[in-house]
């Protein structure tokens, strides 16, 4: 069996969103509910200018596949995060395809951000705040957009030519207004979605910078010693996180010092119903996610399968 080898531009042109997102949803659904395979991440540090290293396995009941990425954060390089995916067979092993996990990542990474977003902000909010205008402020922002009305976005990052490339981008693809912060506290003072995702080693957001009833995504802290949000705002707000014991091993909840008490829900609960998330338009709620493997099999399921039905890709024998 040949191996298909998918690059980053492959990957932009095959991954179809509408068909992801019923699909992501389905999986976060079915792990919350009875999971069979806990999700796993696998950090080591890395010498010289790699900061770490991940591993990820990842099953999905339904996919007759698994996948394993492996990831690597280089913060001196564009983009910082760079590794590969690959799909196997789950009855034989066989590899069916070897997939660059930049713009795979990307796009699972930001979907799910902003399904819960959507799910958990208050349905009249049409103001937000992007904070860290990299990659994730790119996606969060975009697949938002698809999922409901956004009129306007303040954009806030420590490198202004980084809010201006962000904003220049997205005025390609939204009609949206966008406004420019020079402080953190402009940025957020007037917005019912805070979408925050930066490299912060210590909290960005903390409990009284925050309206009430403002929804607040984060997503930089997904590893070891990572923190965005103060330990008093977690307190104060309905929490979801996509994992409760990721979350406190290498999430949002532990990076603060927190246990499983001020996890209120994960957002497969939400999405079945089993938990009502936000209950009234006061409550500030926080979705924080670390990322789980099963995100990278159902994305990239989904770009083997428009391959192998719709395009010729450069093959090779992996076990020959």
């Amino acid at each position: 069996m040949n191996t298909l080898l998918l690059n980053r531009s492959d990957v932009a042109r095959l991954i179809e969103v509408k068909t992801l997102l019923p699909a992501m949803r389905s999986a976060f659904i079915d792990y919350s509910k009875g999971r069979e395979i806990p999700a796993r991440r696998f950090f080591t540090d890395l010498p010289g200018p790699g900061e770490s290293m991940v591993l990820m396995p990842g099953l999905v009941k339904g996919i007759p596949a698994y996948t394993v990425k492996v990831n690597a954060k280089f913060l001196n390089q564009d983009p910082a995060i760079r590794g590969a995916v690959l799909l196997n067979d789950l009855e034989t092993g066989a590899p069916l395809a070897l997939i660059d996990s930049f713009q795979l990542t990307a796009v699972r990474t930001g979907l799910a951000a902003a399904m819960a977003t959507d799910q958990l902000a208050r349905q009249d909010v049409r103001k937000v705040a992007v904070i860290g205008a990299g990659v994730q402020g790119v996606q969060q922002l975009r697949y938002l957009c698809m999922l409901r009305r956004i009129e306007s976005v303040n954009v806030y990052d420590l490198s202004m030519k980084q809010s201006i490339g962000f904003v220049k981008q997205m005025e390609t693809e939204t009609e949206v207004d966008f406004d420019i912060c020079t402080t953190l506290e402009q940025a957020i003072s007037d917005v019912g979605i805070i979408l925050i995702a930066t490299w912060s080693k210590k909290p960005v957001l903390c409990a009284d910078m925050i309206p009430t009833g403002c929804h607040i995504t984060s997503l930089g802290a997904d590893g070891p010693d990572e923190a965005e949000i103060d330990a008093g705002l977690i307190h104060n707000s309905v929490f979801v996180c996509d994992d409760r014991d990721l979350a406190i091993e290498m999430g949002t909840v532990g990076g603060v010092g927190l246990g499983s008490d001020v996890i209120d829900a994960e957002i497969g609960e939400v999405f079945f119903g089993s938990h009502p998330g936000r209950t009234n338009s006061d409550q500030i709620t926080i979705y924080g996610a670390v990322g789980l493997a099963f995100q990278d099999l159902v994305t990239a399921w989904q770009i083997y399968q428009v391959a192998l039905n719709t395009e010729h890709h450069q093959a090779f024998d992996f076990l020959g």
